[in-house]
């Protein structure tokens, strides 16, 4: 039977973040483009590999257009939003493509948020239809349509009652039309839904496919959820857009991981830099397993020039930084052509037409290269707006339109960022400001420690001490650690006052680390 509509709302209108004069808007400009299905190359290249097994590119766009078919048949129209709560598969894959050829607006959840957050991210944006495995939280929502992940893509066509195809070439979409609704990652709160086009998202998949030098013998291995941006972009998005195998975990192995990379010759990979201090750590690790891998992407204020290092010399490929957002997907990194000491010291600089600057964080004011500052951005990448309009408003700052990311960096004399943090990660000890992210640099710099997370201690008598969290390979413990920064010349107020090693550092569901759990772990050890 067609699947009943879970909610009616009126379309999703976003307060936008682009000036309506924007330069990126000319004729022949970034967004002189349709929609992403122009952008996708066909054929059987465009390969899905997930745990119930391989969809050659012509199966997958088969499997898109029924389904569109059987969207349309159910009453899902232009503008109407869809949402889903799955694991990582083929049919999150086939879902958005089929949204995206109705001019329907994809939702996807991630599979780790909380039957709370479920809700109040799907309250900003109203659904039509939901979709759900039946263990995760959406599948509880009243006419939520259950779908068994084993059952594969047949599972999902078998939700809906047969109807025509919609072909590609047919799609009533528009450039300018809603694609997605990212629903921002976090620990706490009820996570934003970060509206972006169809033309916005084109043109960073193009860019990004050049940028990274992505030819059609490349392969993409894909553990993040394709509900976060970096899923999208690099496990859906950048595949469709070359034309080459995305090869999707439904769950993060370091193991399993190591026999993808093998078996399916892939040669991409963006992903935290977590991810790859595990893979090494890995009993399956091998040169010989990681052959093909010839690109790491990583971003995060947590990666240092040591952590590149020690990742280049265990894949023996090429290791570059990122700086992106669920906001504005990879505005900076490296192309092949340039400088490693670049790619491995900074974490690159502006992509395509996108604008950077930065500000002091208290007054708004522009600073000069070499200070530190929060970072402000334009450019056609970017999201449009948030679902709520008041929450748009808090970022954007006049005039200009630039949106303030929170995030805080350097911007060289060449253009070249350098990220330091975030506001909210700053450690205040007795009136000092502490970087997070620069005692991190130190810690991943000793030859003991794979991956370093540093959070804030509260404590009556100085406000904040810094505790350190490591992912090691051989003993290290609080006084090796204050030797090493004696050693380094770093000032002693920011000497981590507590060390914890763990076997693997906590993570969000988009690989990032799980600050908020570290920080209740660390005020358990200081208390």
């Amino acid at each position: 039977m067609p699947a009943a509509r879970v909610r009616q709302g009126p379309p999703l209108r976003p307060t936008l973040v682009h000036s309506r004069a924007a330069h990126y808007r000319r004729p022949g400009g970034p967004w002189h483009r349709g929609t992403l299905e122009s952008t996708f190359t066909a054929g059987p290249g465009g390969a899905v590999v997930d745990d119930a097994g391989r969809l050659d590119g012509d199966a997958v766009e088969a499997l898109v257009a029924g389904l569109a078919g059987r969207l349309r048949a159910a009453g899902v129209r232009r503008g109407d939003v869809v949402a889903w709560q799955l694991p990582n598969g083929a049919p999150a894959v086939v879902l958005y493509r089929a949204c995206w050829r109705l001019g329907a607006v994809a939702a996807p959840l991630h599979h780790r948020l909380g039957a709370a957050e479920v809700t109040g991210a799907l309250d900003q944006v109203a659904p039509v239809l939901v979709l759900s495995a039946p263990d995760l939280p959406a599948s509880a929502l009243p006419g939520a349509l259950p779908l068994e992940a084993r059952g594969g893509v047949d599972a999902l066509l078998a939700l809906f009652s047969g109807a025509a195809p919609v072909e590609a070439g047919t799609s009533p979409a528009r450039g300018s039309d809603l694609a997605v609704a990212l629903f921002t990652s976090g620990s706490t709160g009820v996570p934003k839904a970060a509206l972006h086009t169809h033309r916005g998202l084109g043109y960073k998949a193009t860019l990004m496919v050049d940028i990274h030098g992505i030819h059609g013998r490349d392969a993409v291995l894909m553990p993040a959820p394709l509900a976060h941006v970096s899923g999208l972009l690099n496990g859906v998005l950048l595949p469709a857009t070359a034309g080459i195998p995305s090869v999707l975990m439904a769950a993060w192995d370091p193991d399993d991981a190591v026999g993808l990379i093998e078996r399916h010759r892939v040669s991409f990979m963006g992903a935290p830099p977590v991810f790859f201090s595990q893979m090494t750590a890995s009993s399956r690790f091998s040169a010989e397993a990681v052959a093909s891998l010839r690109l790491v992407s990583t971003g995060g204020a947590s990666v240092s020039p040591a952590f590149v290092d020690a990742t280049a010399a265990a894949f023996a490929c090429r290791v570059k930084r990122t700086y992106g957002s669920t906001e504005a997907p990879t505005v900076t990194t490296s192309g092949p052509t340039d400088s490693l000491e670049r790619a491995r010291d900074t974490d690159g600089r502006a992509t395509g037409e996108v604008e950077i600057t930065v500000h002091d964080p208290t007054t708004g004011a522009p600073l000069a290269p070499g200070e530190a500052g929060e970072l402000w951005l334009r450019g056609p990448e970017l999201f449009v707006g948030y679902a709520d309009p008041e929450a748009t408003a808090a970022v954007v700052a006049a005039p200009g339109r630039w949106f303030r990311t929170g995030d805080l960096g350097v911007l060289d004399d060449d253009g070249w960022l350098r990220v330091t943090g975030r506001l909210s990660d700053i450690i205040i000890r007795a009136g000092e400001n502490i970087s997070a992210s620069e005692v991190e640099a130190v810690l991943e710099a000793h030859p003991a420690v794979r991956h370093a997370v540093v959070v804030a201690v509260p404590d009556a008598d100085v406000g904040e001490r810094v505790a350190a969290f490591v992912e090691t390979t051989a003993p290290f413990d609080l006084a090796t650690c204050r030797a090493w920064f004696g050693e380094r010349g770093v000032t002693r107020f920011k000497t981590p006052e507590f060390v914890t090693t763990l076997d693997a550092l906590p993570v969000l569901a988009a690989g990032k680390p799980d600050r908020a759990a570290l920080r209740a772990l660390a005020a358990k050890l200081s208390s």
